[in-house]
């Protein structure tokens, strides 16, 4: 399906066929730490059920650049590339990460734990978000970065002269990506290195990074929540790499089946996923959903009339679900407070504040907070959907378009950036729901 620079959604009235299964596409999170992964290993590995998106293309075109041998098979859904034991090919390139932050973040670690020479640029979404607790880690074990425009943010230049130091900190309140870069290039040291880390935003987030660490043969020691240590010695191993599908894109459906009262299947994700996300899943029982981990996978079942219950909690560890609980939240029975989300205000959009903005504009009451929003129960109305060049603004809220006329979503396209048919899967569930040919 094309689509143009609008999209209104099409409400859902009779509910025919209440039970679905979708299939989503693979965790942007997992392929794009597999890609990198595999690059720091030494010979062929085969990531299996990739996802291919806008910021995982940007992902594997930089390693390209980088001169990495690579061959890809989007059909398939499959990578295969070879590495170079942590290695970079080249002493000098030029690399563009587009909007996507796993790639900026990780692919700067990398080049600056190496040796080289490097110029990395973004889109100009990307050069507004910050970098600069990354750089000042990276500099202190030994890179230079230069920022070339504004401090603390790209376009850079980068300069490599290996791990030089035992120990290095880090500020992850902004995001938790700068701990997994550094984490994910210490083994380049050839000795022990000790992150010490301030602030816990995305844990979830670093635990997937520690454990696919462990999957590619890096072990990693946590001492408390804030000290990692990485044993020297250690090398990242080939392999071929089964990519769990994307927790964060099945949220969507299982959100669709709470406020249409259907039961939603998404296949081959469990409760003990990679993927902090699945969380989501869990909060919608304590909504009033009857929540399954069957052996095909999660099932969703929402309550018969489509009212949730209100609910108060912290998301700081699966905040990209702030705005699919935020969309949903007008039909539940009371007020929905989000809190623990004042980092999404630096994320592809001020995610806080557009939340509540669309809401607004929906006519419903929020109170928006520096790092919460709490939202009361309402009608909502038509509406045009600010999306602000951020794919979970438009996803989100293409979900109260399914219960309500004249939602109308501005640049669909821009779900491209994880989930590029999100809408035809969209339409074909709400379709069959219906028992439309």
């Amino acid at each position: 399906m094309e689509l143009n620079d609008r999209k209104e959604i099409r409400p859902v009235f009779i509910k025919r066929n209440p039970a679905q299964t979708v299939n989503v596409p693979g965790s942007k999170s997992i392929t794009n730490r597999a890609l990198l992964l595999a690059v720091m290993g030494m010979g062929k590995s085969t990531l299996k059920g990739c996802l291919f998106s806008e910021d995982s293309r940007y992902f594997l075109q930089c390693v390209r650049d980088l001169v990495f041998e690579t061959k890809a098979d989007e059909d398939a859904a499959r990578i295969e590339v070879t590495g170079l034991g942590g290695r970079v090919p080249v002493r000098e390139a030029s690399v563009y990460v587009g909007s996507a932050g796993t790639a900026a973040r990780f692919l700067a670690a990398y080049l600056a734990c190496g040796e080289g020479h490097f110029y990395m640029d973004a889109s100009e979404q990307m050069r507004r978000r910050p970098m600069e607790p990354l750089i000042t880690a990276l500099e202190s074990i030994g890179a230079r970065i230069e920022c070339t425009e504004k401090p603390g943010h790209f376009p850079m230049v980068i300069t490599g002269h290996g791990i030089l130091k035992d120990r290095v900190a880090v500020d992850i309140d902004l995001s938790s990506q700068f701990l997994s870069a550094l984490l994910i290039a210490a083994p380049m040291s050839g000795k022990e290195l000790v992150i010490e880390v301030k602030g816990s935003h995305g844990m979830a987030y670093i635990d997937m990074t520690v454990r696919m660490m462990e999957q590619f043969g890096v072990s990693v020691r946590r001492e408390g929540e804030k000290r990692f240590v990485i044993p020297g010695g250690q090398h990242y191993v080939t392999r071929d790499y089964q990519v769990e599908p994307d927790a964060s894109a099945a949220c969507y459906f299982w959100a669709l089946a709470a406020i249409h009262g259907i039961s939603v299947t998404v296949p081959h994700l469990h409760f003990d996923s990679l993927q902090g996300d699945v969380a989501f899943a869990k909060l919608l029982a304590q909504m009033g959903c009857q929540v399954e981990d069957r052996s095909e996978g999660i099932r969703v079942t929402g309550p018969s009339d489509g009212v949730l219950k209100g609910v108060a909690v912290d998301m700081h560890s699966f905040s990209d679900q702030a705005i699919t609980l935020a969309a949903i939240a007008p039909f539940a029975d009371s007020p929905v407070e989000i809190t623990g989300i004042g980092h999404i205000r630096h994320q592809e959009s001020d995610r806080l504040f557009a939340m509540a903005e669309n809401l607004r504009a929906m006519g419903i009451r929020v109170q928006e907070r520096e790092d919460s929003i709490r939202i009361e129960p309402g009608t909502p109305r038509a509406a045009v959907i600010e999306t602000h060049e951020d794919h979970r603004l438009a996803m989100g809220f293409a979900l109260t378009g399914t219960r309500v006329a004249g939602i109308v979503i501005k640049d669909p396209g821009c779900c491209k950036k994880t989930f590029e048919r999100y809408f035809d899967v969209l339409d074909r569930v709400t379709d069959a729901v219906e028992g439309q040919e």
